[in-house]
C-alpha cells in the first residue's frame, strides 16, 4: 500500500496540476522574501508571464519599486512557470476585522444557588453541583 505523500508527489508531477505545483512556489517565493516585504503580501498569482503580487498598503508597493532588481534576481532562482516579469498592486478591498463580542447574560440571576441537593445517582449530584456554582458565581 502506498503511503500518503508517495500519493501527493505523484499527483504533483502530473501536468494536469500545474497550477498547484505553481502556487506552492509563490508562497515558498513569498517567504524567501525580506520580513520587510513578506509582511505587505496578501498573495501572489502568475498572469501572461508576469508574477503579480497584491499588496495591502500603498507604503510596500513603494518598497516593492525601490527593491525590484533584488526580487527579479531572487526570481531567477524559483524558476516559477516562465515568469519573466513582476508586477504589484494595492488591493482596494479593505478586510474586516471581525469583532467577538462577549456573550452577556439577557436577565438578571435571582437566585442564590442555596438549595437542597436530593439526587441519589452520583452523576446527577456533581451535575447540580456545579449548577450551584455558577449560579453563585454569577
Amino acid at each position: 500500500m502506498k503511503k500518503i505523500n508517495e500519493i501527493l508527489s505523484h499527483l504533483k508531477n502530473n501536468p494536469e496540476f500545474r497550477k498547484i505545483n505553481t502556487s506552492s512556489l509563490i508562497s515558498k517565493f513569498i517567504e524567501a522574501l525580506p520580513l520587510k516585504l513578506k509582511k505587505g503580501v496578501k498573495f501572489g498569482y502568475v498572469k501572461n508571464q508576469t508574477l503579480y503580487f497584491v499588496l495591502t498598503h500603498p507604503v510596500y508597493k513603494m518598497e516593492f519599486e525601490y527593491n525590484k532588481a533584488d526580487i527579479k534576481s531572487l526570481l531567477k532562482n524559483f524558476k516559477i512557470a516562465n515568469v519573466e516579469d513582476i508586477g504589484f498592486f494595492v488591493t482596494n478591498v479593505i478586510e474586516k476585522k471581525e469583532i467577538i463580542e462577549e456573550e452577556k447574560p439577557l436577565y438578571k440571576e435571582r437566585s442564590y444557588g442555596i438549595f437542597e441537593n436530593k439526587a441519589k445517582d452520583e452523576k446527577i449530584f456533581k451535575k447540580f453541583e456545579k449548577i450551584r456554582e455558577i449560579i453563585k458565581n454569577s
